[in-house]
């Protein structure tokens, strides 16, 4: 990959309820078992952070040889999942090896598509799973001046572009791979989990989003602040020592996930 003399990191983000039941007798979801798991960006966050459907939670890692995740990201996600979601059957971590896809970069679509054939575990009885596709392609959104880190897409799915992260690392001796891979996935999950106010129902709506960088948060040392995961290239050594740590998320963020339910 080049890279310019400057450029951005840039992290896109590119119930119905009767008789106490989940109505899962929708038209989509007779002509698709899997049509629970592939609706809009955010409408799953209460099924997340809550038991009230779903009693349990499955991570599925999808990777192809050279692009699995770190492990401390498999132990990170679980850890930050724990202290926001109520899943008192437990959150699980299921791994699945595939050949790698042909044809990167890719767009979303054909991410979607990758999804589709090689995702294994789908909301099911009162378990919801969650897809993780670790590409060993990068992003067809990347331009001369900005790459992308990793998108959330679907209610339940999220892509981490690994080749970008392993490329960003080694044009940067010094700066850890585990770090940033976790930051990035965490901010993803963020979004999967309406941050910040993608289905405009945050109760700090005003205060929170920040309206210049829309689905992110004004505070700037939170995990959703936009700049999280992004940094100038005459900037790049500052980036990595501002992020020897992963951001915590903020008060705001936090009183809205409690208000859809979460710890």
């Amino acid at each position: 990959m080049k890279f310019p003399y400057t450029f951005l990191l840039v992290l896109l983000t590119s119930i119905s309820i009767m008789v106490s039941c989940k109505d899962d007798d929708s038209d989509d979801a007779i002509n698709d078992p899997t049509a629970d798991n592939k609706k809009a960006l955010g409408t799953s966050a209460e099924d997340i952070l809550t038991s009230d459907f779903y009693n349990s939670l499955t991570i599925e890692f999808v990777y192809s040889l050279g692009f699995e995740p770190e492990e401390e990201t498999k132990a990170s996600v679980i850890q930050f999942l724990n202290e926001r979601v109520n899943k008192p059957g437990g959150i699980t971590v299921k791994e699945t090896f595939i050949n790698p896809p042909q044809g990167a970069p890719f767009d979303t679509n054909e991410i979607k598509e990758i999804e589709d054939e090689n995702r294994t575990a789908y909301n099911e009885d009162d378990n919801l799973a969650i897809f993780v596709f670790f590409s060993n392609g990068n992003s067809s959104n990347d331009t001369d001046t900005t790459v992308t880190l990793g998108t959330a897409y679907r209610n339940t799915s999220i892509v981490i572009y690994k080749k970008t992260l392993q490329d960003l690392i080694a044009n940067n001796q010094g700066s850890d791979l585990a770090t940033l891979e976790i930051t990035t996935l965490q901010h993803e999950f963020g979004h999967i989990l309406s941050l910040v106010n993608i289905t405009d129902d945050d109760i700090h709506p005003t205060d929170h989003e920040d309206l210049d960088n829309n689905r992110h948060c004004v505070v700037q040392d939170c995990l959703m602040y936009f700049e999280a995961t992004s940094a100038r290239r005459r900037d790049i050594a500052q980036f990595f020592q501002n992020r020897s740590t992963v951001p915590s998320l903020d008060l705001l963020c936090l009183e809205d996930l409690q208000a859809k339910g979460g710890k």
